[in-house]
């Protein structure tokens, strides 16, 4: 004797299950979207802290009889004797006109014009110099030097990194905001259209649970489908833009891409991310739907226990 497997309340297929499957697609995307750039632009802004803190700028600016070799290489040589200072690199001509290249053009006379040159020293990230003390003896020693340490610049990096993580996270609260609210009136749409069902079998004694766990793995596939294909989406694009920025390097739209957002690489932390947004999606799918079922069984027993409270609920 065989007992013929239950049909499932809610079709496996529909216009509803469709169009919210779309939806959470879009969800997916935007959020795995938007959390891929927030990584790509986290990376990006360490990349240039880390770059940054690494050195400090020594600039002499060029003055009546001042013998601007003898002051780089003095310049130099002090801010060698710091404690946190590794090695220092003078600019010499040639690197001075190329620094230069794109705003005044090539074949530049540095001799012709008041142009200041640099002292590049690279110091120890995890102890830094006095920088206070260097500047003093620099001031002292070299008046026409000036020292740079970056401080502004890295300040600004850190707030423009954190702004955009914030940012980001506001975005992606917004969009499952909309994917909860989207998922609670599908939901009620469903129980809509099978709510005499959903109250024939509440009513011959079938558990709320049981019809919750029916609408649950009924959305649970629809979540799961749509996430991955939002997630593939978003991964696919991030692939495709990474690939393209690494065979077109040294080409003027590469470099300004670059320039712009960063290197396009997400790397696996990012993948992983983009994976666990799609599983987040999908559980807060599965939780929405529950909720809402229990909520709505939970109307159904209040109707039946005092029909006079069946105002504003849809007709059976």
């Amino acid at each position: 004797m065989r007992v013929r497997p239950t049909a499932p309340i809610l079709p496996p297929s529909n216009i509803q299950g469709n169009a919210l499957m779309v939806v959470i697609a879009i969800m997916a995307f935007l959020a795995c979207l938007t959390l891929g750039a927030v990584s790509m632009v986290r990376t990006t802004a360490a990349g240039w802290q880390s770059q940054i803190s690494r050195e400090i700028t020594i600039q002499i600016k060029p003055d009546d009889g001042l013998d601007m070799d003898a002051a780089l290489v003095k310049a130099r040589d002090l801010a060698l004797t710091f404690v946190g200072t590794r090695s220092g690199t003078i600019m010499d001509d040639a690197a001075t006109a190329r620094l230069l290249e794109p705003w005044l053009g090539a074949d530049l006379q540095l001799d012709e014009l008041p142009v200041p040159r640099l002292v590049i020293v690279t110091i120890d990230e995890s102890n830094p110099p006095d920088f206070a003390a260097m500047r003093d003896l620099l001031k002292t020693e070299v008046p026409q030097a000036f020292l740079d340490d970056h401080r502004t610049w890295v300040d600004r990096l850190v707030s423009m990194a954190r702004t955009t993580v914030w940012i980001g996270t506001g975005v992606l609260i917004l969009v499952f905001t909309a994917m909860i609210l989207t998922v609670i009136f599908a939901t009620r749409g469903a129980l809509s259209g099978n709510r005499h069902i959903v109250e024939v079998l509440h009513f011959v004694g079938a558990e709320r649970g049981f019809v919750a766990r029916e609408f649950q793995k009924h959305f649970l596939r629809i979540s799961l489908k749509g996430s991955a294909i939002g997630g593939a989406l978003a991964a696919f694009l991030f692939a495709t833009a990474n690939v393209w920025q690494s065979s077109s390097r040294a080409t003027p739209e590469s470099e300004q891409a670059m320039a712009l957002f960063g290197s396009f690489s997400i790397g696996w932390s990012g993948y992983l991310g983009i994976f666990a947004t799609m599983i987040v999606i999908a559980l807060l799918t599965t939780v929405t739907a529950r909720f809402t079922v229990m909520r709505t069984i939970d109307e159904i027993d209040l109707v039946r226990s005092d029909p006079s409270r069946s105002d504003g609920l849809p007709p059976s």
